[in-house]
């Protein structure tokens, strides 16, 4: 039976993520409520404004019940906007977030959204060579603690990052060809 992954349709982009996780042979949900995420075995939540992400966790009373699934041991990745509301601490703000993950995240750290770049990132956790970095207003995680563990960095900064069955990623792993990432992701639910 394929797992079922919800995507937290709130804000951002959601239908690429869909994608990717069809691409990778789960059923994709779009979750904007806590009945929605109830069935669901893991959640993505995607990149998009993580302010307006945060407020519409805590208006649609999201916030409860998503740290409720992460308790459950059911895994969530946060690609860029998501890395941002998974963070316990974000540099220079106090904005809603989940703080699940023991990191401190600092927002657009590669610039605006003209400084937007693709290139190789070496994850050793994936194999296969090097993973096609799509970064637009991308977070880096500035310090982590506790279990939190880099998977991956970029000129000394940390991109990807993994805490238990939490995953975070600056970059856009949805907007390529290259579904590692959605695959590793999936092995942490099967």
């Amino acid at each position: 039976m394929a797992s079922i992954v919800g995507i937290l349709s709130l804000q951002g982009a959601v239908e690429p993520h869909a994608e990717a996780v069809r691409d990778c042979g789960a059923e994709a949900r779009f979750v904007r409520t806590a009945e929605e995420l109830g069935p669901c075995d893991s959640l993505i939540i995607p990149g998009g404004e993580s302010t307006t992400m945060g407020m519409l966790m805590e208006r649609f009373d999201l916030l409860g019940p998503i740290a409720k699934h992460a308790d459950q041991g059911k895994p969530i990745l946060g690609t860029c906007a998501g890395m941002i509301v998974l963070a316990k601490e974000i540099v220079g703000s106090d904005q809603a977030r989940l703080g699940l993950m023991d990191t401190r995240v600092e927002r657009n750290s590669y610039g605006r959204q003209l400084d937007s770049f693709e290139t190789p990132v070496c994850v050793p956790t994936l194999g296969g060579g090097p993973f096609p970095g799509v970064f637009i207003r991308a977070p880096h995680v500035e310090s982590l603690s506790g279990e939190a563990a880099v998977l991956a960095d970029l000129d000394g900064r940390a991109v990807f990052v993994r805490q238990g069955r939490l995953l975070a990623s600056s970059f856009h792993p949805e907007l390529t060809t290259d579904r590692r990432v959605h695959e590793y992701f999936l092995g942490l639910t099967r």
